[in-house]
Formats: structure tokens, C-alpha cells, sequence
């Protein structure tokens, strides 16, 4: 599944072009590396997601299509970022 595709499936952020932006301005990271709007997603990966007040990092746990929200991902940490 694509990475932009799982963002808004996941409702980690909720819209597909919302996504598309934050991959492309640099936000999200997979397994620690910038990720492009179409990279691949593989089980146990993290996704790194900067907001401007947090940093939440996921790990995959499911690629299928007919689940939603937090049934694709399992939090690992949550970080309130300082202003």
C-alpha cells in the first residue's frame, strides 16, 4: 500500500492530498528515512509523523483494505513538541 494511501486509511492524517503534502514538505518518515507520497509500506514499518505539536511514531500492523483507523497501526510514541 502506498504510503499517502495508509495516511488517510489510517486517519493518521485525513485527507489524501493532506498527505501527499506532508510526505513532500518533508514530515513523515519511514523507518527514519524521508518517504515520497508513493513509497511502499511493509509490515512492521514506523512511520515518523511531525505535526506542529507533535511527533507521533506508528508501526505498521496491517496493509489491508477493508480495515480503518487504528486497526493498520499501533502507536509507539507520542511527543508533545515545545514551542
Amino acid at each position: 500500500m502506498r504510503l499517502d494511501k495508509f495516511l488517510k486509511s489510517s486517519s493518521l492524517i485525513k485527507r489524501r492530498p493532506l498527505a501527499q503534502a506532508a510526505c513532500k514538505g518533508g514530515r513523515v518518515l519511514v523507518n527514519g528515512k524521508v518517504a515520497k507520497p508513493g513509497t511502499g509500506l511493509k509490515l512492521e514499518d514506523e512511520i515518523t509523523i511531525f505535526t506542529s505539536a507533535y511527533k507521533i511514531v506508528v508501526r505498521v500492523k496491517s496493509l489491508s483494505e477493508k480495515e480503518r483507523g487504528e486497526e493498520l497501526y499501533e502507536v509507539i510514541k507520542k511527543d508533545r513538541l515545545e514551542e
